[in-house]
């Protein structure tokens, strides 16, 4: 099975819709569809219709998941939808979502963005407990967890989830008669609200989703909040105070597309600022400005404006050869580089900028060199539009134990070496908190600083519960 390509591990994507007299179940699709970059290992979609629920769901695109035949039997005016990238539970399909139990309240479906770190202790207590698990994914204790909460209402278990659930979590949750959007205190995974006609309404992980299905961008969800929607429209709730906002600072570096809209600013231009600033930090007199595509196209044209230095295409992408950052093994991943990008000839002779927005392993980058040196590139200076990447992530994000990751174990000077540049420059963590963190906003940069905003009881991977 054939992947999109992409190189650091993602972050999943959630939806939630009611909308009376629609097709929940094709439009979710269109949803999942343009959220496929935030996960493409597996995708699902469950519906409810007042009295059961239904669900479908597969490993794979989400384009390979569902076909005319398996939507149609997707009834109903409720949905919730999930694109998935694992981070804990590896991948299978006991681990694809949304999961959907029937409790006393009726069904209950959850998909889930993120990552809890306290799920250790809250698995053991559901099986102290006698309640059985079928996966190794978090995203099954929090359902077992609201299952088994107090209260007499949906309101009032997702209010007492929140009480216990650490960690990164932005959720929906279809019911009988709702679908609720939920956001973890810290704010960790993006999640806005949408109009859709005159009586719908849709909840994604992120609004370049709604364009694609004619909806309204309303508002973000905030950090803490609990959103309702239902025959009365939208409820919204704080269950309690919201902690200092820890939203990933890897949404605006690399995770979110770039026409998706983030604490109200506009991704794509923030990742031009990020380039413009690495211009500055790090010139240096070349030929050509060129990017690793496509994730690193808005910095790159930062980068060249500022720099005054031409920008233009260096590496031509094919689109259907499988993720490079996943694949086990060096030598594999080294081959499906080359498999993947093509340099173009007219580079020859030239002294070039390669602008990346982030370097994990190592792995990539130094076969993309090689790539160049071979086109004939007489000077290749590197340059990354984030800090180094030092630290794992805890928070919903596949990032390597930190054994593996290229600058926790070596110098600038050497990372550079080992890659085979001539120089290589990486945007500073002060000029990356200047462009993304006005004053009313904090970001997690844990995986730049070793700073993380909720206490982190073990180092994990996604297998731990294998």
């Amino acid at each position: 099975m054939m992947m999109l390509p992409r190189k650091l591990g993602e972050a999943c994507g959630v939806c939630g819709i009611y909308a009376p007299g629609v097709d929940v179940a094709r439009v979710s699709f269109f949803v999942l569809y343009a959220l496929q970059h935030r996960g493409q290992e597996c995708a699902g979609i469950c519906t409810g219709d007042g009295r059961v629920a239904h669900i479908h769901k597969g490993m794979g695109l989400v384009s390979q998941v569902f076909n005319e035949d398996n939507l149609r039997w997707l009834r109903g005016d409720l949905a919730i939808g999930h694109t998935r990238y694992s981070t804990t539970g590896g991948l299978s399909l006991t681990n694809a979502q949304p999961y959907l139990i029937e409790t006393a309240l009726g069904p209950l479906g959850i998909a889930h963005n993120g990552n809890l770190t306290n799920t250790s202790s809250l698995r053991r207590d559901l099986l102290q407990r006698g309640v059985g698990l079928t996966s190794s994914s978090d995203s099954e204790v929090i359902t077992q967890m609201l299952a088994g909460a107090p209260g007499d209402s949906w309101d009032k278990r997702i209010a007492a989830f929140i009480l216990g659930a650490e960690g990164a979590y932005s959720l929906t949750i279809l019911t009988r008669d709702a679908v609720y959007a939920v956001r973890d205190p810290w704010g960790f995974r993006p999640l806005c609200l949408g109009k859709l006609n005159e009586s719908g309404w849709v909840v994604a992980s992120e609004s370049c989703a709604l364009g694609t299905i004619d909806a309204t961008f309303v508002r973000e969800i905030n950090p803490g909040e609990i959103v309702r929607l239902d025959d009365s429209g939208v409820t919204s709730w704080q269950t309690e105070p919201a902690r200092p906002s820890a939203l990933c600072v890897f949404e605006y570096v690399y995770f979110a597309r770039p026409d998706s809209l983030l604490e109200g600013r506009s991704v794509h231009r923030v990742r031009r600022a990020m380039g413009a600033r690495l211009a500055q930090e790090h010139p240096v007199d070349a030929d050509i400005v060129i990017g690793v595509p496509d994730s690193a196209t808005a910095h790159t044209i930062g980068y060249a404006n500022e720099a005054g230095i031409p920008y233009g295409e260096g590496l031509i992408k094919n689109r259907y050869i499988g993720r490079t950052f996943i694949q086990p093994g060096a030598r594999l991943r080294r081959r499906k580089v080359a498999l993947k990008y093509n340099p173009l000839p007219d580079l020859s002779g030239k002294r070039i900028v390669l602008v990346d927005d982030s370097i994990v392993r190592g792995t990539t980058s130094g076969p993309i060199v090689a790539l160049l040196r071979q086109a004939g590139a007489k000077e290749i200076h590197m340059r990354v539009a984030s800090p180094p990447i030092c630290y794992p992530c805890f928070m919903g994000v596949d990032m390597a134990k930190r054994e593996e990751l290229i600058a926790g174990r070596m110098s600038v000077d050497q990372i550079a070496a080992h890659i085979g540049v001539h120089s290589l420059g990486y945007l500073s963590l002060e000029a990356l908190r200047d462009i993304v963190a006005p004053a009313s906003n904090g970001h997690c940069e844990a995986c730049f600083s070793g700073e993380y905003p909720v206490i982190v009881r073990h180092e994990s991977d996604r297998s731990m519960f294998q």
